[in-house]
């Protein structure tokens, strides 16, 4: 059976609670203050899912807005993995075939294609996406 979606009950939630836009820090800390003790009520109504939806979604522009995750380069990427496992950039010759590719690659002076992108995401074992340049 399918719970039915009680309009009245969403409407006092958003009376009660009014939803709007987050512009401040503060308010951003009550509305994840208010969306933690909706996701931890069981049983939660339809109604009160709908509204924890739309309260997460403004969250979620309030912080891409206020901090924003910066982007990681592919080269970054090449480097954090090598300093993880100890590895100089004549390990990775093998891999991409020449010094100078390599050095290239590490500089951020060229892309890495798309097979050396399969190869170094065989030789890490990570995803490939991790070398590729998001168009």
């Amino acid at each position: 059976m399918t719970p039915t979606f009680d309009a009245k009950y969403y409407t006092e939630l958003l009376v009660r609670y009014q939803p709007k836009p987050i512009a401040t820090e503060a308010e951003n800390e009550r509305a994840i203050a208010l969306a933690q003790e909706l996701e931890h009520r069981s049983p939660r109504t339809v109604e009160e899912d709908v509204f924890l939806e739309l309260l997460l979604v403004l969250i979620e522009k309030f912080e891409a807005e206020n901090y924003p995750i910066p982007t990681v380069n592919y080269s970054s990427m090449v480097q954090h993995l090598m300093e993880a496992r100890d590895l100089e950039e004549s390990d990775l010759i093998p891999i991409l075939g020449s010094a100078t590719v390599v050095s290239e690659i590490l500089m951020n002076e060229r892309q890495i294609k798309h097979d050396e992108a399969r190869k170094l995401a065989e030789f890490f074992r990570v995803e490939m996406d991790l070398f590729l340049e998001s168009e």
